[in-house]
């Protein structure tokens, strides 16, 4: 891709998330949420292949129809009010078509079908930032209106959210298909708690992007997209996989890893608001997700491929992503002992 041409497409994505972040008038956050629509298409279609031009047009039609629903709203909340500011959401109608939209912006159950088929279309990095970066304008957008959002709707959605993301990545062998099933599993454990604790969504959000980046960063450092060539990929940098084990169970939210610290929180909290049974569905749900990670895990570290290379094995790699990584992965595995500081953040 010519380097201007990338350097355009990344400020605007810059630009637009910022644009929709800091508006609190509707038409600004759907101008932001516009630019930053035209500005990944052509990240996510640059390889030419057919799988990514499929994968761009899905994207394109699926967020065309999001924006759509989301200026409808916002129009017809205006209209019935007068109010055009984001956090004067207060008719029924608008509420749901907003629900709506920025469901399928997210990819949040039942509006989760094109998620999986783009990010399998687009390259690593791509994928990374259609799973975190492309997440956070309409996050941010679900967090001012979370006041005005039905509880009983938003608990079903994300239960149905984390049932899917479990249940579907079970048998999966594509890593960019197994992630976007745990980031809309994810999803759902932010939108189970929006309405009760909104910074509490927004700290799951930033420990997820934190994880997700470090693992794609490591799958991307080794060029591994699924299943068999994490076995073959070992052999050559067995330092990144074994760190790449540890940051795979701290996705999937086990004890003494940074992904835990979100999870126990979301519990709580639901426990506080008296919701014991939608936390212990919750809670079952992403045991499914563990199966998944752990089989990743296994196939990282433990598994051995058949046919094993017989080149040296690679300690040390000279990218310049390696210290990133280095630096994200410390973060993905360790950040729980510091949880009583993070705590006084929210």
């Amino acid at each position: 891709m010519n380097p201007y041409a990338k350097l355009i497409t990344s400020l605007s994505l810059l630009l637009g998330t910022t644009i929709t972040i800091s508006s609190n008038h509707w038409m600004m956050a759907w101008t932001g949420l516009e630019i930053n629509t035209l500005a990944i298409i052509p990240l996510i279609s640059k390889s030419h292949h057919p799988r990514a031009v499929e994968a761009a047009i899905k994207y394109f039609l699926v967020q065309a129809a999001a924006s759509a629903l989301i200026l409808f709203s916002s129009m017809t909340n205006a209209w019935i009010t007068g109010q055009w500011d984001i956090t004067q959401l207060n008719h029924p109608t608008s509420t749901l078509l907003l629900t709506a939209a920025i469901s399928m912006k997210l990819g949040l159950v039942p509006f989760h079908f094109w998620f999986p088929e783009v990010l399998q279309g687009s390259s690593l990095t791509t994928a990374l930032l259609l799973s975190t970066v492309m997440k956070f304008p309409p996050l941010s957008l679900l967090f001012l209106t979370s006041q005005s959002l039905n509880p009983a709707l938003l608990t079903i959605m994300a239960i149905a959210s984390a049932a899917l993301g479990g249940w579907m990545g079970l048998n999966q062998t594509q890593i960019r298909k197994i992630l976007a099933f745990s980031s809309i599993s994810h999803l759902g454990w932010m939108t189970i708690i929006i309405i009760y604790n909104p910074k509490l969504t927004l700290l799951t959000f930033y420990l997820y992007t934190l994880v997700t980046a470090t693992v794609f960063l490591a799958l991307n450092t080794t060029k591994t997209t699924n299943l068999s060539m994490v076995m073959t990929s070992w052999t050559k940098t067995p330092m990144l996989n074994a760190t790449l084990m540890l940051t795979l169970l701290s996705l999937a939210g086990l004890p003494p890893l940074t992904g835990f610290l979100p999870k126990w929180l979301i519990i709580q909290e639901l426990t506080k608001q008296e919701m014991t049974l939608a936390a212990t569905i919750i809670t079952m749900l992403s045991l499914l997700g563990l199966f998944f990670y752990l089989r990743l895990a296994y196939h990282s570290t433990i598994t051995l491929s058949p046919n094993s290379t017989n080149h040296m094995k690679q300690w040390h790699i000279d990218k310049p992503t390696n210290t990133l990584v280095a630096i994200l992965t410390s973060l993905s595995i360790s950040l729980l002992p510091l949880s009583p500081m993070i705590l006084t953040t929210i």
